[in-house]
């Protein structure tokens, strides 16, 4: 295979990869719940949210999390987060809301969002409170 052919190959992967991610994931990613935790751990600066309704927080969230429920994502969340850069996690009960949270998210400009589903899945506790 010659350089250009190589080249022409790559060139239409990394085409098809940014493709798939802006029409099939809507601009965001899912991450599994294991490795959420895990860099969750790691990296402090991540912003947990959870776009539940108070009422269903107050029952339980995960540690760490901000409230920012999913009817006022489009009023509340530039102020709450203001850097559109920043790495975003979401979650909300059972992934429903968590992944309509991230395309608006996306929407609104936020590039690093990641939709880690919903809370009756998360095995890493919570708090009550």
């Amino acid at each position: 295979m010659n350089l250009n052919t190589l080249l022409n190959v790559l060139l239409v992967g990394v085409i098809a990869y940014f493709v798939f991610n802006t029409f099939f994931t809507n601009g965001y990613e899912k991450l599994d719940q294991a490795t959420a935790y895990a860099q969750l751990q790691e990296d402090k600066s991540i912003k947990l949210v959870d776009v539940r309704e108070p009422s269903e927080f107050k029952a339980g969230y995960i540690e760490g999390a901000q409230l920012i429920p999913l009817g006022t994502i489009e009023t509340d969340f530039e102020v709450a987060i203001p850097d559109k850069d920043a790495k975003i996690f979401v979650y909300c009960r059972s992934g429903n809301r968590s992944a309509q949270a991230a395309k608006k998210l996306v929407d609104l400009g936020y590039t690093n969002v990641f939709d880690i589903g919903g809370i009756l899945n998360w095995e890493y506790g919570v708090v009550n409170s």
